[in-house]
């Protein structure tokens, strides 16, 4: 049987297209560039795209095929785009992940980027660099559009990007962070919406960077709230005075059942969309009030961050005068983060409901866990006195290492490595708790479905951290999380014999339930179940969407399929010859416009 992502390649022959400036235009263009920004009402040094953070929101429409043009114009660094949470399954060399599925893009090149959203990825995402620490600014909103009707019924939309800003510029942090003796980068300044703080007062603000943000609604009106969580660090709440109500409709890009709750919560790569309905003018006018703080705060840091944007009511007198900003907050936010819509959240397409795995089904589980490790050295009064990585089962991966000589992409090794003795091998991980040592990945075949268990540990310093835990390729199931170590058995009871199905998911937390502990104790776990099938063959990562944390190697790199099926699924070259090598044809000359040559072109774009 030919799998549907195979069917489309075959209906579009998989050929190498020649993109020249005569018969090629991407439907968007991006610049990163290296340039002084304000953000907090204050100057810093960054990596933007388009001159601005965040960068511009992109729209896509489900079964259309949109390329993306991304010009690397930083002088002395990489660059790539990663589309989060998209899982390009059917475009591998364009998921942005340097060193797994494709060369970095080159100072003074650029990069044509296929993204082809499937029916059923309508939702809420957002693009970030994946170089270093450059995503702390170098990011934007992606929204994939329904190619249908929207199964729920809103009259507008309001887009709130949530990150968080260092004063330190990158390079600094990464150094730190790399550094013998290590040198933690400190937590972040300040919490943004929207690239705003939120900590001044609207009189009192040297310029609109550290202003509240400003939502302006109407009246009885529904309005979609897409919360993306694109902050370095910070896990974030967000309240609203006097409308407390809101129903979630969508996590990390697909539909949920609705789920009540009364605030908003994003770790760093989460996204959910909650509907919110506004009051009525009759409402207004006996609350005598047409303007509403909007708080927000990060947890789960040794220090909470907080900040303001304001919701004000339009109507024909205009919109009032701007208030200080408060002495005492209006909302209440609560303290704990670990139960937020735990176990809540169920899919709403009835396709993704019936094609849960259950416990029988599964194969095989991975268990990985995951705590900091000093390289050499000791923790001597506090202080880790050494270099300090993150380790999933005492191995890291850090990109930097992996740039090393000799050192190819991995979906790209497929193609380019004589010897296939360094090529991932399922064989020689299956008695290695399923990773190979040798090509340092976790390896999976089609037919297999796996449980992937991460469990935290306290390390040398005793002390937990939380951990947005992201995947690439594929959404998983999201079985839920707990404290101490998973029991699958257990944990099954609550999809035995029961309509609950869980929600799918690429990005959800490890949570940690205390903060410090004995050292090297495990307590804390995180489970997911994914099918292999050979739609999602590829070279694909799961990592620790803090960026400090992926920085010191939280991060590891999973191989779906041996390399016969890549090599089924993709294509031989040369409709892939020109991804083979840094700075190869895929990649086009920024300067002199050259032509973009042999690019790997997966849809008919007639038939997109």
């Amino acid at each position: 049987m030919v799998s549907p992502r195979a069917a489309l390649l075959f209906a579009a022959i998989a050929a190498a297209v020649v993109h020249d400036l005569e018969n090629f235009t991407p439907d968007y263009t991006l610049f990163a560039t290296e340039q002084d920004i304000q953000i907090n009402c204050q100057a810093r040094r960054s990596i933007v795209v388009n001159g601005t953070s965040p960068g511009p929101t992109l729209d896509l429409h489900e079964n259309q095929t949109t390329w993306i043009r991304v010009y690397n114009n930083i002088s002395d660094q990489n660059f790539t785009l990663h589309w989060h949470g998209l899982a390009q399954r059917a475009a591998p060399f364009s998921d942005g992940t340097p060193l797994v599925s494709q060369w970095p893009i080159p100072p003074g090149r650029f990069f044509d980027y296929e993204i082809h959203p499937e029916i059923g990825d309508a939702g809420t995402y957002f693009y970030h660099s994946h170089v270093g620490f450059q995503q702390s600014t170098a990011h934007g909103a992606l929204i994939v559009r329904d190619a249908g009707p929207a199964p729920y019924d809103y009259d507008d939309e309001i887009l709130l990007s949530i990150g968080d800003f260092y004063e330190a510029e990158d390079g600094d942090i990464e150094k730190g962070l790399l550094a013998d003796p290590f040198e933690w980068s400190g937590e972040p300044q300040a919490v943004l919406i929207n690239g705003r703080s939120g900590n001044a007062s609207f009189n009192n603000a040297t310029d609109e960077s550290c202003l509240p943000y400003l939502i302006d609604v109407k009246p009885e009106t529904t309005y979609r709230i897409r919360a993306i969580g694109r902050a370095a660090i910070s896990l974030v709440k967000v309240g609203i005075e006097g409308h407390d109500e809101l129903t979630v409709i969508e996590a990390d890009g697909e539909y949920t059942q609705p789920a009540n709750i009364d605030h908003i919560q994003v770790a760093p790569g989460q996204r959910q969309s909650y509907l919110l309905r506004t009051k009525s003018k009759a409402e207004l006018k006996d609350e005598g009030q047409r303007q509403f703080w909007v708080r927000y705060a990060s947890y789960e840091r040794p220090t909470s961050i907080t900040g303001y944007a304001l919701l004000r009511y339009k109507s024909c007198n205009g919109t009032g005068e701007l208030p200080d900003l408060p002495d005492e907050s209006p909302v209440e936010l609560p303290e704990t983060t670990n139960y937020y819509l735990e176990d809540v959240l169920q899919p709403l397409n009835p396709a993704v409901r019936e094609n849960f795995p259950r416990l029988e089904e599964v194969t095989r589980t991975v268990t990985i866990q995951v705590n900091q490790e000093l390289t050499h050295g000791a923790f001597v009064n506090g202080t880790l006195q050494g270099p300090v990585v993150w380790v999933q089962n005492n191995e890291t991966w850090q990109e930097n290492v992996q740039a090393s000589p000799g050192h190819a992409p991995y979906l790209i090794s497929y193609y380019t490595d004589t010897s296939p003795y360094w090529a991932p091998n399922h064989t020689r991980a299956l008695p290695n708790d399923g990773f190979d040592p040798v090509s340092r990945t976790f390896t999976a075949v089609p037919g297999e479905v796996i449980d992937i268990v991460w469990q935290s540990n306290s390390g040398p310093t005793g002390g937990f951290d939380f951990h947005p835990m992201h995947v690439h390729g594929e959404h998983v199931y999201d079985l839920g999380g707990g404290n101490g170590t998973y029991d699958a058995a257990m944990n099954e009871v609550k999809f035995q014999n029961s309509t609950h199905v869980p929600a799918r998911r690429d990005t959800s937390i490890l949570h940690r339930y205390t903060t410090k502990g004995a050292p090297h104790t495990t307590a804390g776990w995180r489970a997911w179940r994914i099918r292999i099938t050979e739609d999602n063959v590829g070279a694909w990562m799961m990592h620790c969407h803090i960026a400090q944390h992926a920085v010191m190697g939280m991060n590891t790199v999973w191989v779906f399929g041996e390399r016969e099926d890549v090599l089924k699924a993709l294509g031989e070259p040369p409709y892939v010859s020109g991804y083979l090598e840094y700075g190869g044809d895929a990649y086009g000359d920024g300067e002199d416009e050259e032509p973009l040559v042999q690019v790997y072109e997966y849809f008919d774009r007639a038939q997109a």
